[in-house]
C-alpha cells in the first residue's frame, strides 16, 4: 500500500509545517505554492515558548535556537522612553520553561523548507478548486503546463489571510475585515545590543526585537484609515515615531527605505463553524487570521500543524475521526486566542483617549512583571499532544 497523501496548499510558515509534520508521520507531501518562488514575504517574529515547543515536536527547535536571539530584559515604554513595565527572562523560564525566541521570517521559512524533500514542492501553482467528500479529495490547480490535478487523501488548506479554499468550502463567512491599524516593519543590521521591547502612544506603538547577531527586527503601528499609502514609507514612519525615545530614531537611520513594508491589519471577524469539511482541513491565517498584538499569529499556525500530524499519525486509516479531532483541539483555543489578540490590540496600541491612557499607564505600573507574565500563560504554556 502506498503512502498516504496530503496536498498542502500555501507555501508559508503554517503550510510548511504542516507539510512537515504530516511527512514525519509517513505521510507523502506536495506542497502546491502560487508564487514562482518559495519564500517568506515579511521582516521578523517572535518566537513565544507555546511556538518553541512545537518546533521541538518537529524536531527544528535546537536549529532554530542555536540561530535566533533569546529575549533580553525589556517591557513596554512611554514615547519618552519610561519604562510602564518590565519582563525578567529569569522570571519568563521560571513560569514557562522557556524565553521566547526572535528570529527572521525567512531564517524561519529556510528551516521549515530544508527540512522537506525538495521533490514536494512545487511553486507558480496556482489552485483554482477543491473537490472533497468523506472519502477521496481532487485538487485542482493551473501550473507551468497549465491545468493539473492531483488527487489526495487529505488537503490542508494554508493559503492564509485570502484563503481561497476557505471562500470556496465556506462562502457564507465574510472576507476578513480591517482591525483599524496600519503597520509598517523592517529587519536591519543593528549593532548596539537592544532589549525586546514596545513603546505604546495614543493610537500608536513601535516594538523591537533582536533576531540574531547584530540584527534588530521593527515594526511600527498606528491608528489609520485603510488603504493608505506613502510615496516614501520610510518617511511616514520618522513622521510619527522620529521624535519618540532612544534608539528608535537610530533605527530608522540604519533602515534603507527599500526595506520597509506597509500593511493595513486584517483579521477574520466572523469564526468558522468548523475547521474541516471533508477531507480539507484549514490552518494558520486562512482558519483564524488574527491582529498581531499577541504576536500569536504564526504560532498557532505551527501548534495546527503539530496537531494535525499528531492526528493523522495513522495515515489514511479514520481520517475522517483524525480531522474530527483536530478541529476539536484547535478551533476553540485559537478563536479565543484571536479575540485577546483584538482586545489586546484596543487596550495598547489603538488607545486614545487621555483618561483611558492615564488609567493604563497607572495600571501597568502597578502590575508586577511576574503578574503581568501569568496573565499569559493561558496562552503561551500550551505543550504539543502526545502520539
Amino acid at each position: 500500500m502506498s503512502d498516504p497523501h496530503a496536498v498542502v496548499v500555501g507555501g508559508g510558515i503554517g503550510g510548511l509545517s504542516a507539510a512537515l509534520a504530516l511527512h514525519r508521520r509517513g505521510w507523502r507531501v506536495t506542497v502546491l505554492e502560487r508564487a514562482a518562488e518559495l519564500r517568506e514575504v515579511g521582516a521578523g517574529l517572535t518566537l513565544m515558548a507555546n511556538s518553541l515547543r512545537a518546533l521541538d515536536a518537529l524536531g527544528l527547535g535546537a536549529t532554530l535556537r542555536s540561530g535566533a536571539h533569546g529575549e533580553a530584559p525589556g517591557g513596554i515604554r512611554n514615547p519618552r522612553g519610561q519604562w510602564l513595565s518590565r519582563v525578567d527572562p529569569a522570571e519568563m523560564v521560571r513560569q514557562l520553561g522557556t524565553t521566547a525566541l526572535g528570529v527572521h521570517r525567512a531564517t524561519l521559512h529556510r528551516v521549515l523548507r530544508e527540512a522537506l524533500p525538495a521533490s514536494s514542492l512545487r511553486t507558480g501553482a496556482t489552485v483554482e478548486h477543491v473537490e472533497s467528500d468523506t472519502d477521496h479529495a481532487t485538487v485542482h490547480y493551473h501550473g507551468a503546463d497549465g491545468p493539473q490535478s492531483l488527487d489526495a487523501d487529505l488537503v490542508v488548506g494554508a493559503d492564509g489571510l485570502r484563503s481561497r479554499l476557505r471562500a470556496q468550502l465556506w462562502p457564507d463567512i465574510p472576507a476578513p475585515v480591517y482591525a483599524g491599524s496600519t503597520t509598517w516593519r523592517a529587519a536591519v543590521a543593528f549593532p548596539d545590543p537592544l532589549p525586546t521591547a514596545i513603546t505604546w502612544g495614543p493610537g500608536a506603538e513601535f516594538g523591537m526585537v533582536p533576531i540574531g547577531a547584530d540584527h534588530v527586527y521593527w515594526y511600527a503601528a498606528r491608528n489609520a484609515p485603510p488603504g493608505g499609502r506613502a510615496p516614501d514609507e520610510l518617511a511616514a514612519v520618522r513622521e510619527h515615531f522620529g521624535g519618540w525615545h532612544d534608539p528608535i530614531p537610530a533605527l530608522l537611520a540604519a533602515t534603507p527605505p527599500g526595506v520597509v513594508l506597509r500593511n493595513d491589519i486584517h483579521h477574520l471577524a466572523t469564526p468558522l463553524p468548523s475547521y474541516v469539511r471533508g477531507r480539507v482541513a484549514l490552518l494558520g491565517d486562512a482558519a483564524h487570521a488574527m491582529t498581531p498584538n499577541l504576536g500569536q499569529g504564526a504560532c498557532q499556525a505551527i501548534e495546527d500543524a503539530v496537531v494535525l500530524g499528531v492526528v493523522c499519525a495513522d495515515g489514511a486509516a479514520g481520517l475522517p475521526a483524525a480531522l474530527t479531532a483536530y478541529d476539536e483541539q484547535r478551533r476553540g483555543r485559537t478563536q479565543a486566542v484571536a479575540r485577546a489578540s483584538l482586545r489586546a490590540g484596543r487596550y495598547g496600541q489603538q488607545l486614545r483617549n487621555p483618561l483611558a491612557l492615564a488609567a493604563r499607564t497607572a495600571a501597568l505600573r502597578l502590575t508586577p512583571g511576574s503578574a503581568a507574565l501569568r496573565s499569559m500563560t493561558w496562552c503561551t504554556d500550551w505543550r504539543p499532544p502526545q502520539g
